[in-house]
């Protein structure tokens, strides 16, 4: 086995190696065919996310292979060696079917549970298809991990609970109404956080969304991108009372919402609920803003206490997660020592002399009237043009079995022979 994976992650590298080398990388396809190129390398798989640029491949010499792929992230990267050594990692053969798995199953990544990035292996695995740059044995640790990944989502629950700011709000202001759905919301502040907010917002489908932002056209733009409506700033105390959530997130010196501003608003909304997270550094809603009736108000640590706590039973359910890898990593290396020349002989002949045994037993009415010799030369007659026709396929894979390249050969017989069947 020949199995290698090398690259580096934001748990090995810098933000700054990270963005130099994605930036580098950017380009799948021409540093895919740079990869399969390399002598050593029959198949490869190219990632390249914001978080980590790994390199799969089966080689036919493993050191040869490892040699070019160093020196490929070192150009591409502009890594001195110090850089090198300190970030890259390599795993062999199984670790490397393990570290794949894991990535797969979101074990390894920023934010553990998140979805996103079996996506993305989905689609560097569907890019190296359409170049041919995937065989038996890339195609089947690939197949492997998207099974993986369903067994930990499904089997755990490491992708349940909030572990981001903004979605932990959202989830807070479902429990504070019971239902969320249909009712408005304002965003004050057009960056990331809220971004990210009104994201989880429509995927509850709220009601109306308004945005306001100090610059005006970015409260615009955001509101084209959500299908929301954009306020000016000033507007603010005139418009609170038409909603039901606000989640301030701007970088404003002081308060935007004030005790005063509140009270207006709770009046013109005869007393209904006002949920207020203020989700900014430093805070955009005065806190004496929470003494006043009718009115929930919660910042960023509130919120991280749920993150935190959340995250803590992610890492609970990572346990169970691993398990599930090291009973999956067991069942690719038992798929792969199956395609070895050996047992596969064997699997063919004993599915050959079995049919033989067979087709003898239906016919041992007609077989009654012979004599035990007759009866021998008919099993030998018939075991002799088996191994006829076994002859060239096994003598086949012996020869291709001396340079390692029996392997297709292998799994192209036990598929059409149906010997992998139960």
């Amino acid at each position: 086995m020949n199995i290698i994976l090398i690259g580096m992650n934001h748990k090995t590298a810098p933000l700054e190696i990270r963005e130099r080398l994605y930036l580098s990388c950017g380009d799948d396809v021409n540093h895919l065919a740079e990869i399969m190129n390399i002598p050593e390398i029959k198949e490869g798989l190219y990632l390249a996310t914001c978080n980590r640029v790994e390199v799969l491949a089966n080689a036919t010499d493993g050191e040869g292979a490892v040699a070019r792929l160093r020196d490929f992230i070192f150009h591409h990267g502009n890594l001195s060696a110090e850089e090198m050594s300190k970030c890259l990692y390599l795993h062999h053969d199984h670790e490397a079917v393990r570290h794949l798995f894991r990535v797969a199953a979101s074990i390894d990544s920023m934010v553990m549970g998140e979805p996103q990035i079996l996506g993305q292996i989905k689609d560097a695995f569907r890019t190296a298809v359409e170049h041919n740059a995937t065989g038996v044995i890339l195609n089947k640790i690939l197949h492997h991990s998207f099974r993986v990944a369903k067994r930990v989502r499904s089997e755990t629950g490491i992708a349940n609970n909030a572990v981001s700011v903004s979605f932990a709000a959202v989830e807070l202001a479902k429990k504070i109404f019971g239902v969320i759905e249909g009712r408005n919301v304002l965003l004050i502040g057009a960056g990331e956080m809220s971004e990210l907010a009104a994201k989880h917002l429509i995927s509850r489908r709220v009601g109306k969304i308004f945005i306001a932002n100090r610059t005006y056209a970015r409260a615009v733009k955001m509101a084209e991108d959500f299908h929301g409506t954009a306020i000016e700033f000033d507007m603010l105390p005139e418009r609170l009372h038409e909603v039901d959530i606000v989640i301030t997130s701007t970088g404003a010196p002081g308060y935007v919402l004030t005790p005063p501003m509140i009270e207006a608003a709770i009046r013109r909304r005869k007393n209904r609920l006002l949920f207020l997270i203020d989700i900014a550094v430093p805070r955009d809603i005065d806190p004496a803003v929470g003494e006043i009736d009718n009115v929930y108000l919660y910042n960023i640590d509130d919120l991280q206490g749920i993150v935190d706590s959340n995250l803590k039973s992610r890492k609970k359910e990572a346990e169970k997660a691993e398990t599930i890898i090291d009973e999956e990593v067991t069942k690719y290396l038992e798929w792969y020592s199956a395609l070895e020349v050996v047992p596969t002989i064997i699997s063919l002949r004993e599915k050959m002399e079995g049919i033989i045994r067979g087709e003898i037993a239906k016919s041992s009415a007609w077989m009654e009237n012979l004599t035990e010799d007759e009866k021998r030369n008919i099993e030998i007659m018939a075991n002799s043009i088996i191994n006829k026709v076994l002859h060239d396929p096994i003598t086949g894979l012996k020869e291709e079995s001396k340079d390692n390249s029996a392997l297709p050969y292998i799994a192209a017989i036990r598929r059409l022979f149906g010997l992998d069947d139960k």
